[in-house]
């Protein structure tokens, strides 16, 4: 599963809530809502670096006013967490039987319970 974009500042382990971008020919840095993608030229910010930030001097620093939030789940999110609880409820394979028990081309099936898919083997 995709983990949360995180602080950009080093050794910060919390999750970002706000980005930060620098408008270079104005001399200010924008801080306001967690972006929606991760762009190169902007840096994400957890809420007491959002809140603390300052600017060099002779800079401005324009901050969202209102409450930081964490973004809601993406559809990506979810999809990854379908598939790891599918994955963990997969059973583990079986050790390869030998060929008279199991002559090719038969059907077999990856686990005690019948369910409404196969696993087909290759042809040799």
């Amino acid at each position: 599963m995709r983990s949360p974009r995180r602080c950009s500042r080093n050794g910060c382990p919390r999750q970002a809530v706000a980005t930060l971008t620098y408008v270079y020919n104005e001399s200010t840095a924008v801080v306001g809502p967690l972006a929606a993608f991760a762009e190169p030229h902007t840096y994400d910010l957890c809420e007491p670096h959002a809140r603390s930030l300052t600017a060099p001097r002779g800079w401005e620093v324009v901050r969202h006013e209102g409450e930081f939030e964490p973004p809601p789940p993406t559809t990506d999110d979810l999809v990854a967490l379908a598939e790891a609880v599918r994955e963990a409820a997969r059973p583990a394979p079986r050790p390869p039987q030998d060929d008279q028990k199991n002559p090719p081309n038969t059907p077999t099936t990856t686990s005690s319970r019948r369910g409404h898919l196969r696993v087909i083997p290759p042809p040799h």
